[in-house]
């Protein structure tokens, strides 16, 4: 995964409470290889109508928001089913953050693995954001994963995440690199056990 450290642009107010995985992609787009992209299923059923056509007052279907980096929900996004797919759609649709006061655990765990930070913010400060949103839709929003803080107009407000997601991020590590992270660690204790339980170990050749 890249390192994500600093997110700048506009912001998505999708303002929508309890937006689960089914929403997120529908599992009838389920069935196609990851590597074709799950981009145009994000929020399917949302975003267009029987037809397939784009309903015109969907926000990822206006105007500056079609290609924004930050996604701004209500409470509970992320919840229902575990499907990873989710975090697929959101990753190959462009989003490279989520903003809400409250996300599903399951989802923030997948999207942290796809370089997709969960932010975790107050309910007032994502009601503020939103209104500033949709009386300027081209708002400049920046997420600093380092300061843990969101800025917009002239405010800015901390948001909370598990400081391992936070670290695997800012390092662009997946769960393997956090283990080599601790590779110093690792020896020093292998090597301690070899001088103080040498018998523990598996003999290295020889007869019995």
């Amino acid at each position: 995964m890249k390192p994500l450290t600093r997110i700048a642009g506009v912001a998505c107010p999708l303002g929508l409470a309890n937006v689960d995985t089914d929403q997120l992609i529908p599992a009838r787009f389920m069935k196609r290889p990851r590597s074709e992209g799950y981009g145009s299923f994000l929020l399917h059923d949302l975003r267009r109508d029987e037809s397939g056509a784009e309903r015109p007052d969907f926000p990822l279907n206006r105007e500056p928001w079609r290609s924004a980096p930050i996604l701004v929900a209500r409470r509970n996004f992320g919840s229902g089913s575990s499907r990873e797919a989710a975090v697929y759609a959101l990753a190959d649709h462009g989003f490279d953050a989520v903003i809400a006061p409250t996300f599903g655990d399951i989802f923030a765990s997948n999207a942290v693995k796809n370089g997709v930070l969960p932010a975790v913010l107050g309910e007032e400060d994502v009601e503020d954001l939103l209104a500033a949103l949709a009386a300027t839709p081209d708002l400049p929003v920046t997420v600093d994963l380092a300061a843990q803080t969101v800025s917009w107009g002239n405010r800015a407000a901390s948001f909370a995440i598990d400081p391992v997601w936070r670290e695997q991020l800012l390092n662009g590590w997946d769960d393997i690199d956090v283990t080599r992270s601790f590779a110093g660690d690792i020896r020093r204790y292998r090597t301690a056990l070899d001088h103080d339980r040498p018998w523990a170990n598996p003999s290295s050749g020889g007869s019995p």
